[in-house]
């Protein structure tokens, strides 16, 4: 172990301490929400990412010490393992060198070199390759028996045992390696026939590119189109110079040995090494694409969970139509549906002076105070008409997101929620609750399907969901929840509790009523002291007994802040409400063994904010009433826009219309950009100039330089 730590801190860059106790506390079950929040002291305040990468990184090497266990018992079983080979494993810590090393010792299926010993070409074969019998001819017919049917036969028996020799030889593999990793090329053609399937993919019909070069969004593009049936694409080096390098590592004479060793070396590296090395790379670029793909995919889906919510307001939620009319729901301020209906303001049925009255009605009705339109078919027009009308009080209209909003009211968890509504209603009350916490809404949803992230289906889908359900945790827990309103659903992310627990605490919730204490979490069934631990800190209770139960101060440090109010002779209320007692407080009078200034800063900045929510407010945002359509554009028009997703080659913007617009990372910054995120940021409220449009393929290119 002692080992893996030193490993992990030269990979990391943290201490071998840290590391040592992060582990030690993951292996304990505790998660990591939890350890980046209240074990500060333990692991030198490392964060949520910095803990993932040495659980990912231990995780790598526990894989490797396994697979070094199979390899050396197979070796073994063989009775071919000696000291020095088992040294050597033992010592190799890189899963390429480990491969290599098992290489000329791992079963395989009856290939032609084993079906040439089995003939007893072997001598042949090491004759050939001491390059010093001056009678080739003589020698090979010798061995011309049994199932050797001439002096070729015989030859090219000994060229196939060679061939995989210089395969499985680990100099010839790493020069190949090599080759591939400085000058490899990874080139694209169309497959023919497929001109007109394969229209998404024209900018990679005659395709070519050094492998170092290609972006992870253009191989990912590649390998998808290759996986259609589109494509076919390869990745090859110089292979006259790596035949070359491979005869000077072998080949040593000029005489007829030394020609049918060269002839054996061309034929390994076309029909084995190229290939096994090729494979090798594709594997290993896709796995950095892979990686590349899932990390801006987290990111983007961390900003969109963390997008500014309205908070607890009474909300009419609308989902758009033309010839269905628009869903409206009215939404309680705790996001519970209490009314629903149909409006037809728009063509064909064209009711709109009905559907405004209607509108009106449910306002005044409901007090209602914000208004919630989906972004998809009859948006605008829907927003126009609601923006039209004159209420009695002053609302704010905002225009929201519907992406997943149809996958969310046709999931199980919408039929439960509403048992005895349609998928239309359930698809209103989701858009009107998104704009009150789109966090809480959004964790009901699959990620892949909330508008984020490109190629989401290409990428390794295990990585993809553990990354994405690793961000979901970290999101839900760094806001917080309430205890009792959070449903079964979004309690399932908080730090300890699983969908189990989850559901016992809304169960437990229906029986006995609201929770007015964390201490109350411990009558729930099942709930242990190490769950209540993990989970407590993250659940709030805004009207409790105790204000520090609405707070993100962990009931272990309960004590801290009441010995802090009775050095000040107040109270735990008046500690919070007020700044002059607070800042009265000498925070190192505080220090135990167990307890240092991390947790004691957090403390007194959750006394300063109690609940605070990390999230910004939210702002009313009104696209460009001018343009409607493609059509409405044109070039050098600068537009609002709110960014709607982003790739790492650019940043894709919604400006109102069906099509979204493009600004590709060159266009971001009259300086050098490497990241996207280094600009913009998911549902960013900006102003995009248009660069140009391409009507016949539906493209529009923005512009953020220039652009005020």
């Amino acid at each position: 172990m002692e080992l893996f730590h030193k490993m992990i801190s030269v990979a990391l860059g943290i201490t071998e301490k840290q590391i040592k106790n992060t582990l030690s506390l993951l292996n304990e079950g505790a998660t990591i929400p939890f350890i980046s929040r209240y074990r500060k002291e333990v692991t030198g305040g490392l964060d949520e990412v910095q803990i993932e990468n040495i659980k990912v990184q231990n995780d790598k090497l526990c894989d490797l010490a396994k697979r070094k266990e199979t390899i050396v018992n197979t070796i073994g079983e063989q009775g071919k393992l000696t000291p020095e080979l088992q040294k050597r494993i033992e010592n190799s810590w890189d899963a390429t060198e480990l491969e290599d090393i098992y290489l000329p010792y791992k079963p395989k299926r009856k290939t032609r070199a084993e079906a040439a010993r089995q003939k007893g070409l072997e001598p042949l074969a090491v004759t050939l390759l001491l390059q010093r019998e001056s009678n080739l001819t003589a020698k090979a017919a010798s061995f011309v028996k049994g199932d050797v049917k001439d002096v070729d036969d015989a030859l090219k028996g000994a060229r196939d045992i060679i061939a995989e020799q210089v395969n499985e030889d680990e100099r010839a593999r790493n020069m190949v390696r090599n080759q591939f990793s400085r000058q490899a090329q990874i080139t694209a053609k169309l497959v023919k026939g497929k001109e007109e399937e394969a229209a998404n993919y024209r900018n990679y019909f005659d395709f070519a590119e050094p492998l170092k070069r290609c972006t992870s969004h253009r191989l990912l593009a590649m390998r998808r189109a290759e996986a259609e049936g589109l494509l076919k694409v390869s990745i090859t080096p110089n292979d006259d110079e790596c035949v070359e390098r491979l005869e000077q590592q072998f080949v040593r004479s000029r005489n007829a040995c030394g020609e049918q060793v060269a002839e054996a070396v061309q034929d390994a590296y076309k029909r084995l090494l190229k290939p096994s090395i090729e494979t090798e790379f594709a594997g290993m670029t896709k796995e950095k694409a892979d990686e590349e793909a899932i990390r801006v995919f987290a990111e983007n889906l961390r900003q969109l969970l963390l997008a500014a919510p309205l908070g607890q307001k009474r909300v009419l939620g609308i989902d758009p139509g033309y010839r269905t009319g628009c869903k409206v729901v009215c939404l309680d301020a705790q996001g519970n549906l209490i009314h629903n209906e149909n409006i037809y303001p728009h063509p064909p049925v064209s009711k709109s002076k009905e559907a405004a009255a209607k509108l009106r009605k449910m306002v005044e009705a409901y007090q209602i105070e914000a208004i919630a339109i989906g972004n998809g078919t009859a948006s605008r027009e829907t927003e126009s008409f609601v923006t039209s009308q004159q209420f009695d009080r002053q609302l704010q209209v905002f225009v929201v997101s519907e992406q997943g909003a149809s996958i969310y009211s046709a999931s199980k968890i919408a039929r439960d929620e509403f048992p005895e509504y349609d998928v239309t209603v359930r698809g209103a009350v989701s858009i009107g609750r998104r704009l009150m916490d789109p966090l809480a809404e959004l964790v009901k949803i699959d990620a892949k399907s909330i508008g984020v992230g490109q190629y989401q289906h290409d990428v390794d889908q295990p990585k993809l969901k553990k990354s994405l359900d690793q961000t979901v945790e970290n999101c839900v827990n760094q806001v917080g929840v309430n205890l009792n309103t959070a449903s079964s659903h979004l309690l399932t992310y908080i730090s300890g509790l699983g969908p189990q627990l989850a559901q016992n605490i809304v169960s437990y919730r229906s029986e006995n009523g609201a929770f007015e204490s964390r201490k109350e979490l411990m009558k729930v069934p099942r709930m242990g002291a190490k769950a209540f631990e993990q989970c407590a800190g993250f659940l709030r209770i805004p009207a409790a007994k105790n204000p520090l139960d609405n707070t993100a101060v962990h009931p272990e440090s309960y004590c801290i802040v009441e010995q802090m109010a009775k050095d000040l002779k107040c109270s735990v209320a008046e500690l919070i409400a007020s700044k002059e007692l607070r800042q009265k407080i000498d925070v190192s009078a505080y220090i135990t063994p167990h307890v240092g200034l991390p947790t004691l800063k957090d403390i007194m900045q959750e006394l300063d904010k109690p609940g605070r929510d990390p999230r910004k407010e939210i702002k009313v945002f009104e696209f460009d009433q001018n343009v409607r359509t493609i059509n409405d554009l044109h070039e050098g028009m600068v537009l609002p826009g709110i960014v709607g997703n982003i790739t790492n080659f650019g940043a894709f913007v919604d400006i109102g219309i069906k099509e979204n617009g493009l600004i590709h990372l060159s266009q971001m910054a009259e300086r050098f950009i490497s990241d996207p995120t280094e600009v913009v940021s998911i549902h960013q409220q900006l102003l995009v100039k248009v660069l140009s449009v391409d009507m016949d393929r539906k493209r529009i290119q923005l512009t953020l330089i220039g652009v005020e």
